[in-house]
């Protein structure tokens, strides 16, 4: 092979990985932008309507999701309280932001479902805008099957978080329970508490006992209140109204 033909393959052989570079620059390029061309940032949605926030993240390729809806005073009803991911977090498109709605000020009246059939508790909640939340299942034998034994929270709370209440119902005796409405033993002698907890199978822990002082005779109109008697429940943790199952500890504040 002569020298003018060595050169003429060495000149084709340079244009050959020339153009292979190229077109590996060109596949490279390309990725990139088709990989971050899927990804946006996720904007602020907190405090806008849920409808504009619709709007703002359709338009960006994202889906909005409203997982839950709380009374708030500081947000008006309608508005984005939280958001997941957070603002600015990148995400690929067609990613699920995940946000709670306000339902404003609480204006609902929780109705007092004790002693009525499940059902109709169902309905009383409903009508007063209110879902019904979880349902616990006892087996009480003083009670029809299905009577709504307590329920959390209590009639007529205030300052309530979500729109939900949930149901402790009878079940019958032979039922296994999957789950207790925590009564409200204020005052109950901490024996006769541990009794009731115990035969349910929850586990209390070693009550704190604090000196009470005796109250004074009421002066003018105001009413006079019996002392509490030494051993009395004074307060509890879970509170009255809360949902407690056989892993849950109860603490009592005990009277000296």
């Amino acid at each position: 092979m002569n020298t003018r033909a060595i050169a003429n393959f060495f000149q084709v052989a340079s244009l050959l990985l020339l153009l292979v570079a190229v077109a590996m620059l060109a596949a490279v390029v390309t990725m990139h932008f088709a990989i971050h061309g899927a990804e946006v940032q996720v904007p602020a949605l907190m405090g806008m309507t849920v409808a504009d926030a619709l709007s703002e993240t359709a338009g960006m390729g994202l889906n909005l999701d409203v997982d839950n809806r709380y009374y708030s005073g500081d947000v008006a009803a309608g508005h984005i309280l939280s958001q997941s991911p957070a603002a600015g977090t990148v995400v690929r498109r067609e990613w699920h932001v995940r946000v709670a709605e306000s339902l404003g000020p609480q204006k609902v009246d929780v109705p007092d479902t004790v002693g009525v059939d499940e059902r109709v508790a169902s309905l009383e909640l409903r009508r007063a805008g209110l879902e019904v939340g979880e349902i616990a299942h006892l087996p009480y034998k003083a009670a029809a099957e299905g009577t709504v034994l307590a329920q959390d929270p209590p009639a007529h709370a205030q300052g309530i978080e979500q729109p939900s209440v949930n149901l402790l119902v009878a079940a019958p005796d032979d039922e296994t329970p999957d789950g207790y409405v925590m009564p409200d033993f204020a005052g109950w002698p901490i024996s006769s508490a541990n009794a009731a907890l115990a035969k349910a199978g929850i586990r209390t822990g070693p009550p704190q006992l604090v000196d009470v002082p005796v109250a004074a005779m009421g002066n003018g109109d105001a009413p006079l209140r019996a002392p509490a008697k030494p051993g009395s429940v004074l307060s509890q943790s879970p509170a009255a109204g809360s949902r407690i199952d056989q892993s849950t500890i109860v603490h009592f504040t005990v009277v000296k």
